[in-house]
């Protein structure tokens, strides 16, 4: 059973430093962050399932 708290915080973590990269006006790190995390709970969630 896949940890959702886990996924969530690491999710969370990864808008954060988004978030963080856009306030810098560096867009496109901002979007790799994200599409990085998204891949990553996506493999995490598939593993654990």
């Amino acid at each position: 059973m896949p940890n959702y708290e886990k996924l969530y915080f690491k999710l969370f973590a990864a808008l954060a430093d988004a978030l963080e990269h856009m306030e810098q006006e560096n867009y496109g790190l901002a979007r790799r962050t994200l599409l990085c995390a998204q891949q990553q709970a996506e493999e995490q969630y598939m593993e654990e399932e």
